[in-house]
């Protein structure tokens, strides 16, 4: 199984390097955001009382850059049933389930390098990290990576028509961003945010960095630890049950 996991996470780790346009065009929402919101809003955030909104800002669109990658990933499983390498796959002496971690840990790493890149530019433009909370910063973010991309591969495993998948990923995933608290204090979104997992990674993940929590970070890691475990379990049984 060890063998599986390594091939399929340095297959996906070679489409991403491979794909010029896919790497920079990724990269390019979340720069918009970052720029367009932090310098534009950032004075009408400190007049109001609020404190540096690039520092409030900047993990959000680090997780951000995360989750888009993260859930478009799950592309690649419909791109392969479509030009038949899933066939030959799902047709080797290996566990289906087996496949899916691996898909699954290749774009968690996909993700958590755009993730690492987008870090490294908002670190350029201002923000200013607690680096004691780094590392368990950095275990929201692996977290909310391999709960989105198993997430999209489940969505994928379902689906034949590589056009409408992301039109499917940009209905769900603008709800789930926008109300995570990611851009704005969840404190002014009532109780929809407390619904929405992403709410308690974008929020640990803060919390991690800047010292500054909204929900404890032990029920934001328990609520993200148990739908990624959910998910991974829900994601194995529908790609055991796809189609090639």
């Amino acid at each position: 199984m060890s063998e599986v996991l390594t091939i399929m996470i340095l297959r996906q780790l070679k489409r991403y390097w491979r794909s010029k346009p896919r790497l920079f065009g990724s990269l390019a929402q979340p720069l918009l955001f970052l720029f367009a919101l932090g310098f534009g809003f950032g004075p009408i955030y400190a007049q109001a009382g609020q404190g540096n909104y690039m520092q409030f800002l900047s993990p959000g669109i680090i997780v951000m850059s995360v989750l888009f990658t993260a859930m478009f990933n799950g592309i690649e499983v419909i791109f392969d049933r479509q030009f038949g390498f899933l066939k030959e796959t799902l047709v080797a002496p290996v566990s289906r389930t087996a496949i899916m971690f691996g898909k699954t840990l290749g774009g968690t790493a996909v993700a958590l390098i755009q993730g690492v890149i987008i870090f490294l530019i908002t670190l350029i433009v201002g923000f200013k990290p607690s680096l004691s909370g780094v590392l368990l910063g950095f275990v929201f973010l692996v977290i909310i990576a391999l709960l989105f991309t198993s997430f999209g591969i489940l969505i994928a495993s379902r689906m034949t028509d590589m056009h409408a998948f992301p039109l499917i990923m940009n209905f769900i995933i603008m709800p789930l961003f926008f109300l995570s608290g990611a851009l704005f204090p969840i404190k002014g979104l009532g109780i929809v945010p407390y619904f929405n997992p992403l709410t308690y990674g974008v929020d640990g993940f803060r919390g991690a960095l800047i010292g500054t929590y909204a929900i404890n970070p032990l029920i934001s890691l328990t609520v993200l630890l148990a739908c990624t475990i959910i998910v991974l379990f829900v994601g194995a049984r529908f790609f055991s049950h796809s189609e090639a």
